[in-house]
């Protein structure tokens, strides 16, 4: 891949990326200032600016690895919105809709995407092509991003969800996995697909999980906004 290639796949990649991100993180924030803990807020996070909620590695840099290593899906993250779920005003019960809203956030910006595709085939040319683009990124993106967050898996927001519903003693149990749950992701998204293809046995056991629910959830967003 040139750097000509390489420039025009992030102009229509990384600007869809960030905005998904941005505005996931930024829904954490206000739902949970708006069940009682403003700690977001006065820390600036409920916010649309991009470099409040930045990772470098996690929003910038993974992304781009993944695009050029020609992954089966792209996507990243942010630093994570802090929450202190014992000013929350029903903690375990707000925890799921604090947890909920970045996903729906994301769902939501994948519907408005392919809303804008309409009115975008009127622009100019080659302008077109390129906003047409970014749009279609957007939705396939923003799906992405809301399945793989709701994983059953802490700290993603689908593991916030299964602990706020779990009774007491199981939530506590099932929220100290949080300790690992960065190094059992490496291990689902890398590591254990770098061993099967070594071995001459591909397998990416994420893409097998996520990708029947991104792929109906794809067919339901474009129906609903006339593209199917």
């Amino acid at each position: 891949m040139d750097i000509a290639s390489i420039g025009q796949a992030l102009s229509v990649w990384l600007l869809p990326v960030v905005i998904a991100i941005t505005l996931h993180e930024a829904a954490h924030g206000w739902m949970a200032e708006r069940c009682g803990d403003n700690t977001a807020r006065m820390l600036g996070r409920v916010s649309f600016n991009p470099i409040k909620h930045i990772d470098p590695f996690g929003t910038l840099i993974l992304p781009g690895l993944l695009l050029l290593l020609h992954a089966p899906f792209l996507f990243g993250y942010a630093k994570p919105v802090p929450v202190n779920f014992g000013r929350l005003n029903h903690p375990k019960r707000d925890m799921v809709f604090v947890a909920l809203a970045g996903p729906v956030t994301n769902i939501l910006l994948a519907l408005v995407a392919a809303l804008l595709l309409h009115p975008a085939a009127y622009l100019p040319g080659t302008f077109a092509a390129w906003v047409g683009e970014n749009l279609a990124n957007a939705i396939i993106i923003n799906i992405v991003l809301a399945v793989f967050n709701m994983l059953p898996i802490p700290p993603l927001d689908g593991g916030r969800v299964v602990t706020g519903l779990l009774p007491d003693p199981y939530a506590w149990k099932f929220a100290q996995l949080e300790r690992y749950g960065l190094p059992i992701l490496i291990g689902l998204l890398f590591l254990l697909p770098m061993a099967a293809d070594a071995m001459g046995m591909p397998f990416n056991p994420l893409v097998s999980v996520l990708w029947p629910p991104v792929q109906a959830l794809y067919q339901v967003i474009l129906t609903l906004a006339g593209l199917a």
